[in-house]
C-alpha cells in the first residue's frame, strides 16, 4: 500500500463493505473475494507478494479459527474480508499487520460496550466496518 490511489481504492472498498455489512449483516462474496485477489494482484506487481499472501493467510487463519469455534459470533464473511485486509497490511509489516489485527477486535468490543451503556443490543454488531477502520489506520499511522 505504498501509493496513495492504492490506499484511496482500498478505502473506498472498505466503506463500500462497511456500509453493506451495517445494512445488511452481510460482507459479500463477489466483493471481498475479488478484492482480495485485486490487492495480492498489485502487490505482487509491486515485488511484494509473498508478505501480502502472508499476511492474507495468518489474518484469514486466525478469523477461520474464530468461526469455527463459534460460528454464531464470527461470520464468514469476516473470514474472507481477512484474506484482503491481511495481504494490505502484510506488506506494510508485521507491526501495521499486527495494528490493525488487534484493533479490529479492540473497536467492535468498545462500540459493544458502547451500545450496551446504552441500552442496545450488541448480539448481531457487525464486525466488518472495524476492520476495516483498524486497518485504514494502521496503514494511515
Amino acid at each position: 500500500m505504498g501509493e496513495m490511489w492504492e490506499f484511496a481504492v482500498l478505502a473506498v472498498w472498505c466503506v463500500w463493505l462497511s456500509v453493506t455489512d451495517l445494512r445488511t449483516r452481510r460482507l459479500p462474496n463477489a466483493v471481498t473475494l475479488s478484492g482480495a485477489v485485486a490487492i495480492v494482484g498489485v502487490a505482487g506487481l509491486r515485488g511484494e507478494l509473498r508478505p501480502a499472501i502472508v499476511g492474507a493467510l495468518l489474518l484469514a487463519g486466525v478469523y477461520l479459527f474464530m468461526h469455527l469455534a463459534s460460528p454464531a459470533s464470527m461470520g464468514g464473511g469476516d473470514v474472507k474480508l481477512a484474506l484482503g485486509l491481511g495481504a494490505a497490511t502484510g506488506t506494510a509489516g508485521s507491526a501495521v499487520w499486527l495494528a490493525a489485527a488487534v484493533g479490529a477486535f479492540a473497536l467492535t468490543a468498545l462500540v459493544g460496550c458502547v451500545l450496551r451503556v446504552a441500552g442496545r443490543r450488541v448480539e448481531d454488531l457487525p464486525h466488518g466496518p472495524s476492520m476495516c477502520f483498524a486497518t485504514l489506520a494502521a496503514l494511515t499511522l
